[in-house]
Order: structure tokens, then C-alpha cells, then sequence
């Protein structure tokens, strides 16, 4: 297809193409059945294994969580996490975990389990320490005994102070020798390790029931410190000999530039994805416009950012990425949740690097709505991502995403002590995290990484709640009544994450969603649904911006909440909500998004369950014991309206339909 329109364009200036094109845009349309049968058929398997004997054909929701830290990053060990990948795997597949405090004799004083198993995991320790942790912690490396090992043996807070700030600005700790090269050596152990555990984990049965993954964390920081972390997780077994850290490749364009040349040009099958997270704590450097030399990203760099990195981490133990919400300029109040109160991780611990976020900071619905803006100026969206959540435990818990019996994911590196500490787990502006779902043919690496390829991906805040999306020119009118809902969506339109072609008919696109609540186990029901809603944001061709929230269906309760004082629900709600929308403000010359965002009833967050079981009662100043201050703070925010969010489907105006229609056929290929 692209070769043809290639040669098309070739022709005398004075034969128009316009009707061409359109006959082939509305060709693809019009075909649309034999290219979603192509687009569900199973990809080929690069690595041995055998075939998976449950396929789902219209593609099942797997869960998982791709943002898991172990005893292998330098913060999560400092706070007194000792279990590693392979043990991280067993919790994610359902076994219980030790959590610190530690007995001198090594038993944890707690342990955690949650109530169902994932479908998948990924592992994904910070790389820039890997060798400096390994020396310090092994008294047969040389390094041992220098006095950076020391202080991280013996004061392990200001170890993480150190040791995270020496990586952020990319360089090595003295030990590691002049060129770092003690401390590279030292990392190809526990990078092994990672890579065993991994493949250990992995099932490679038909049987097919859990899929892990070989990754890790690039742990970048701009230059005033904010964050530009990015998950690398490789599609198999094959990968670099060593990771590509931060202090390697000191900027996203050169880890990019690094990961093809070690990975997807070496010819050994290895592929990879890159998923940025926490950019609400970026300060807007996480998806610069600029290249390293400060000149203007050109049109081969949003390719090549395109390419790699698919998805984008929308929510997780930090904070959520989705919008920014000031409550005297935002009209869509939802964006306050979970968001922080700082725009970068440092301003946490330093005073006057603490600055409140601003819509500016780096979330995600004006990230993309750049990349339409970019899209205009260079044919190619940098930003076309698709949305996932993850938990970031630094406790090698991948999945307690749970707000009941939550026990805090570590990810402010405080040393955990000889004893449980009083009052609540984990500071007050922090959450358990969420949940990745992928849309997948089968539950092996190659199923899950083409769907995230393809950007069939969602993200919630914890709850397993199942969610389609679909948009197209011609979505019949009754298609939730329909038994063949799924089928009719890929049939007549696209799925999440996925292109709308221009049409040759003046219509405006058709918008379909459908959610299902989390069931829940016997021991922990699941919430009902509240509401679904679309957001829209378009961009017209002279800059300017609208954006949208569109409530599309609802549940109709009216009086539905949680009493704070026992946590204890009330209203009705719904099991399932499907809804048809069509855009009435649809303008075939602007560029635009959609995504969908499903609410469910009211309930309380983590902090309150545990400031309700400690009977803490604020009227009542002697109620309030050591520990659990924070459940009278202003800050604390009591209730918590768990949510989905489904990755964006795109519309291109027709001046850019050619490239639009070359890039569709080539995603829908088999």
C-alpha cells in the first residue's frame, strides 16, 4: 500500500489524486472485515515455546502490572526489601511475600497476598545501580569496603541520597573506577538474574497461564532533577548483554539510538518497548520538542519515538498522570485525583525544589494533544500513545493494588526499621497503584507485547473492570444490543489505540463503550459502575484547541456515596454500561483524539480504611494515636472514585489521509 500510494504521487501535477486517494481511503473502510481477520490472527512466536491451546479470536483482557521493583534497585533495597525477581513473580502468580521488617534470623515480620493471580508481570529494577548494589552487599568484590559501602550498609537512608543522586546525574561512585567499568561487571549478575527469573517464571506450556517479561528501568532526570523514567521491557529472551542505564545513555535520544543499535537492528529477533511513566512529576521535560542540541525534533525522531515508545504509564503508586487540575481554572474536576502536589519526585525532599504542578507539568491529555500539534507541522505524532497503569511496588509486590490491607510500596526509600511501624504505611499523598489491562489473542509474550504494539491497552486505578472501546464511520445504531458486540466493533471500526480513516461520506464518527465491573472475589465484592465518559480533545489546523468530557452513560443512581465513619457503601449501581456516541461537534478538517473513562460508585481510599480500623475519630484529639496524624490532615482525602481509562483512538483530517491510510494498512498487517 505505501509503495503504491509512493508511486502514485509520481504522476503529472496536472492528474489530480484527491479522488484516488479517497477511493482507497474508503476502500480500506469498506474492507474492514478481512482486515480485522487479519489483525486478530496470532503472531508467530520468537522463541521456543509451545502453541497456546486457548486463543481468543475477538481477543481477551489480561492483567497485569509492568512496574515492578525487587531487592535489585538501589531504593527499594535501602528500605529494607530483600525478596527478588523470582519471588515477585511467585506473588504476582498468587503465592504470599515477605514484607520488611526482617527478624534477625531473616523472617519477615509481615507478608502479603493478593486474592487473584495476574496474567502477566514484568520485573523491572532500576539498571543504574545494579553493580554498585551488588558490590556493596558482596564482601568477595573489590569495593566492598569502600566507604560509599559502608555508608550504604550502615545508613542506608542517606545511601539512597547519595547513590540516587550521583546515577541521576549520570555518573559512577568512586569505586566503580574511572570508567565504571568494576561496576558493569558487577551488574551482569543480578541482570542474569533478572533474566532467569524471568524466564522461569514464563509459561511455556499450552496450558499458557502467566507470561513475564525481561525489563528494566532507564532511570533518567533532566538537568533541575525531574523525572524521565521510561520501563524497558524487551519481547524475549533476547537482549543487550547489558542494560542500557542512564549513565550509558544520558538523554531519551540517546537511549532510543542505543536500543536500536543493540536490539532491533542486530538481527537476533530481539525487539523492544519503551513506556515512559510518572510524568506528572516530569516538570515538562518528559516529551521535549527539542533534540539534545536544542534544535526542533524532525520528522525521523517522531518516527523513531513513535516506534518504540507505544504506551505511556497513566497511573500508578505516584500519582496519575491523566490531567492537571486546578479548581479555579479546570472544568473537569476528575483530573484532581490522585494527583500530586509537586511537579518532581526531588521536590519531596528539598524544600525549594517544591513546586506545585501546573498544566504544564507534563500530563498526559495535554501531552497528546501536542503530539496533534506536532502532527501538523511534521506528518508524525511523537506522542501517539496508548495508556497503561502499573503499581511501581518497590516491595516485590506486583498487583497489591488493593486500597484494603494496603501496606505502602516503599517508593520513598525509608529504611524500614526493627519493628512494623505505627499508624499508616506509606505517606499520605501515595496510593497502591494500578493495574495494566491488554486486549491479547493469547496469554504468551508475543500475544500481550502485539497488543501493547498495537496500543489495545487500558489502564485502572486497581479494580479489574473489563473495557472495550470502539469508533468508526459505520458502528450500527443498536450495537449494544447486540450479542455480537465485539465482532460488530472490529468489523465496522477500530478498536483503542487504533486509527479513524478520513471517509468519503459526510458523517460524523460513531463512538462505542462498553465496561463491565470488576466481580470481585467472596471475600471482596467489586464496586459498581457509576459512569462512562469520553473525552475529546481537537486541534484545528491554525493551532487552537478544544477539549471535551462527555458523560455517555450512567448508572442513574442519584444517591449513591460512603459513609465515611465505617467505610461502608451506599447506592445503586451498575454492572454494566454500554453506550453509542456520536460526535456533534465533529470537524473533518481538525485533527482529534478520543479515549474513554469509566467511573465507579464512591469508596474509601487506603488511608481512611485504616484511620476508620484505628478508630480515629478527629472531634476526638485523644483518639488519634502515634502514626495516624495524617487521617486529620487537610490533605487527607478520604474517598477514592476508582477508574479505567482506555487508550485514545485518532482522527486525521484529510490533508494528511495518505500518510493516514499508509500507516493504518500497515498496523492492520498480520
Amino acid at each position: 500500500m505505501r509503495i503504491f500510494l509512493s508511486a502514485l504521487m509520481q504522476v503529472r501535477p496536472s492528474i489530480s489524486i484527491f479522488p484516488v486517494l479517497m477511493f482507497l481511503a474508503f476502500s480500506c473502510v469498506a474492507s474492514s472485515q478481512l482486515i480485522a481477520q487479519q489483525q486478530l490472527a496470532v503472531q508467530p512466536y520468537t522463541e521456543l515455546r509451545e502453541p497456546c491451546a486457548q486463543q481468543y479470536p475477538h481477543r481477551e483482557v489480561l492483567f497485569g502490572d509492568t512496574h515492578v521493583h525487587t531487592k535489585y534497585s538501589l531504593d527499594a533495597s535501602t528500605q529494607g526489601t530483600r525478596t527478588s525477581p523470582a519471588d515477585a513473580y511467585q506473588f504476582a502468580r498468587g503465592a504470599a511475600i515477605g514484607v520488611q521488617p526482617w527478624t534477625e534470623e531473616g523472617k519477615p515480620l509481615r507478608t502479603l497476598q493478593i486474592d487473584r493471580p495476574l496474567d502477566f508481570a514484568v520485573v523491572t529494577d532500576h539498571a543504574e545501580l545494579f553493580g554498585e548494589v551488588e558490590i556493596c552487599q558482596n564482601p568477595a568484590l573489590s569495593g566492598y569496603g569502600s566507604w560509599q559501602c559502608k555508608l550504604y550498609r550502615n545508613f542506608p537512608r542517606t545511601a539512597f541520597f547519595l547513590f540516587n543522586t550521583q546515577s541521576s546525574l549520570a555518573g559512577r561512585l568512586g569505586f566503580c573506577g574511572e570508567d565504571g567499568e568494576r561496576c558493569r561487571q558487577a551488574g551482569l549478575r543480578p541482570w542474569q538474574e533478572i533474566q532467569q527469573a524471568a524466564g522461569d517464571a514464563y509459561d511455556r506450556t499450552s496450558d499458557c497461564q502467566f507470561t513475564s517479561f525481561v525489563a528494566y528501568e532507564w532511570t533518567g532526570a533532566s538537568a533541575n532533577l525531574a523525572n524521565l523514567h521510561r520501563n524497558i521491557i524487551f519481547k524475549n529472551e533476547q537482549v543487550p548483554r547489558l542494560p542500557l542505564s542512564f549513565i550509558d545513555t544520558p538523554s531519551a535520544e540517546q537511549l532510543w539510538d542505543a536500543l536500536d543499535r543493540d536490539c532491533v537492528n542486530v538481527g537476533t529477533g530481539c525487539d523492544v518497548m519503551v513506556i515512559p511513566h510518572n510524568s506528572n512529576l516530569s516538570d515538562g521535560y518528559m516529551f521535549s520538542i527539542l533534540r539534545d542540541d536544542g534544535s526542533a525534533i524532525t520528522a525521523a525522531d517522531a518516527a523513531q519515538r513513535s516506534r518504540l515508545e507505544r504506551l505511556v504509564e497513566i497511573m500508578q503508586h505516584k500519582g496519575s498522570s491523566e490531567c492537571f487540575y486546578n479548581p479555579l481554572a479546570s472544568a473537569d474536576e476528575l483530573c484532581g485525583f490522585e494527583q500530586l502536589p509537586y511537579n518532581r519526585f526531588s521536590g519531596k525532599f528539598v524544600p525549594f525544589l517544591r513546586d506545585e504542578p501546573t498544566e504544564k507539568s507534563g500530563f498526559l491529555r495535554d501531552v497528546l494533544k501536542e503530539g496533534l500539534l506536532q502532527e501538523q507541522r511534521l506528518d508524525v505524532n511523537p506522542f501517539k500513545f496508548g495508556f497503561i497503569a502499573s503499581s511501581d511496588t518497590h516491595i516485590s509486590a506486583p498487583g497489591a493494588v488493593s486500597e484494603k490491607g494496603f501496606l505502602g510500596h516503599g517508593g520513598a526509600g525509608v529504611p524500614a526499621g526493627a519493628e512494623v511501624p505505627q499508624g499508616l504505611p506509606d505517606d499520605l499523598e501515595f496510593n497502591p497503584g494500578g493495574l495494566a489491562a491488554v486486549w491479547a489473542t493469547e496469554n504468551s509474550r508475543a500475544g500481550i507485547f502485539e497488543a501493547m504494539q498495537r496500543r489495545e491497552t487500558y489502564g485502572t486505578s486497581g479494580p479489574r473492570m473489563e473495557v472495550r472501546f470502539f469508533g468508526g464511520w459505520q458502528l450500527p445504531a443498536d450495537m449494544c444490543a447486540r450479542r455480537d458486540y465485539v465482532a460488530s466493533g472490529y468489523n465496522n471500526g477500530v478498536a483503542m489505540g487504533g486509527d479513524l480513516l478520513p471517509t468519503m461520506d459526510e458523517v460524523a464518527p460513531v463512538f462505542s463503550v462498553f465496561a463491565r465491573m470488576d466481580p470481585g472475589t467472596a471475600n471482596q465484592p467489586g464496586m459498581p459502575l457509576n459512569t462512562v465518559q469520553i473525552i475529546k480533545v481537537s486541534v484545528a489546523p491554525d493551532g487552537t484547541s478544544t477539549e471535551q468530557v462527555i458523560d455517555v452513560a450512567s448508572s442513574g443512581a442519584t444517591d449513591v456515596g460512603v459513609d465515611t465513619t465505617n467505610c461502608k457503601s451506599y447506592g445503586e449501581g451498575a454492572s454494566q454500561l454500554c453506550a453509542n456516541w456520536q460526535d456533534p461537534n465533529f470537524n473533518a478538517g481538525q485533527s482529534a483524539y478520543y479515549y474513554a473513562r469509566v467511573l465507579e460508585n464512591p469508596s474509601c481510599r487506603w488511608s481512611q480504611q485504616l484511620c476508620v480500623a484505628a478508630a480515629v475519630d478527629c472531634k476526638k484529639p485523644e483518639t488519634i494515636t502515634p502514626g495516624y496524624e495524617s487521617c486529620c490532615s487537610a490533605d487527607h482525602r478520604p474517598i477514592i472514585q476508582e477508574r479505567a481509562w482506555t487508550s485514545p483512538i485518532w482522527y486525521k483530517p484529510a490533508n494528511n489521509r495518505e500518510q493516514a491510510a499508509a500507516d493504518s494498512e500497515e498496523s492492520r498487517l498480520p
